[in-house]
């Protein structure tokens, strides 16, 4: 059985898979559904959801349709999400790969760059680096990845140091196999199943990071963000409260999907793991 028919074995990862194809064909879908520019007025200001067939879920305070705002927001989501956890996920796995296999001064040096980064909660982290250098997207994917590649590092380095002591490995250093050939080829595939089942959770935490953020004020202003959304309804949420409760619902669904999805792999990847042992 493979690892996908494992995955959608579990109501877990059914779910998740499902939310998560769902939210993503919407992304792909958007500039179909609402073509144009989703933060250009379309219409009367507040206009409550179902009264105008143009505007399903309404508009906003300025006249913004909200539809084409949650459409095009699924997109900056899945993708400051998707690339932030990324960054994150190939920077941790080298560190960990190279502090495990290294061991002695290499790995102590990095262990204590790796405490360093958990000791600065991920949030505030990314905060005072928008703050510093300024707003744009890149920049925000890359200030999430840089509180969050330390979970993935520590995580390698377990593995490789539990790996790097079984016989097939010390029979690969027997036969004269080179030390970048056992790492890559005889370690790392087996370190990586854990290490994946964590990149859900990252996902997870880089989508309500940039949501946060967007709602703060330290988003990209120039693209439609669920975060930013948000903000936009508070200063009307006694008589719209749509404009913050749809984009929050549609936060909440993608993190709950990511969860899902998160659970099921990890029942996936622990079924392999016992199969393997």
């Amino acid at each position: 059985m493979s690892r996908l028919q494992r995955l959608l074995g579990t109501w877990e990862g059914m779910a998740g898979f499902a939310i998560l194809v769902i939210l993503l064909l919407f992304g792909l879908l958007a500039p179909v559904i609402s073509p144009g520019d989703p933060l250009r007025i379309a219409g009367r200001a507040l206009l409550a959801p179902f009264t105008d067939p143009a505007f399903p879920f309404g508009t906003d305070r300025l006249g913004r349709d909200v539809l084409a705002g949650l459409l095009y927001g699924a997109r900056t989501s899945l993708a400051v999400g998707l690339a932030a956890a990324f960054s994150a996920m190939v920077f941790g796995v080298c560190v960990g790969m190279a502090a495990g296999f290294s061991g002695g001064f290499v790995d102590e040096a990095l262990m204590r760059v790796v405490d360093a980064f958990q000791i600065v909660p991920s949030f505030l982290l990314a905060l005072a680096f928008v703050s510093t250098i300024g707003v744009s997207t890149p920049i925000v994917v890359f200030a999430i990845a840089l509180g969050a590649w330390a979970d993935p590092a520590r995580l390698t380095r377990a593995q490789v140091l539990a790996i790097r002591e079984q016989d097939y490995v010390a029979s690969a250093r027997v036969i004269g196999m080179h030390p970048a050939e056992i790492a890559f080829r005889e370690i790392l595939p087996n370190a990586l199943p854990p290490v994946l089942a964590l990149s859900a959770t990252i996902v997870a935490g880089a989508i309500l990071t940039e949501a946060a953020l967007s709602f703060l004020g330290l988003g990209n202003p120039n693209i439609a963000t669920w975060g930013s959304m948000i903000a936009e309804g508070r200063s009307v949420l006694r008589s719209a409260a749509y404009l913050s409760v749809l984009p929050g619902a549609a936060l909440a669904v993608t993190v709950l999907g990511v969860h899902l999805f998160s659970e099921g792999l990890g029942k996936a990847l622990g079924d392999d793991g016992g199969r393997a042992a």
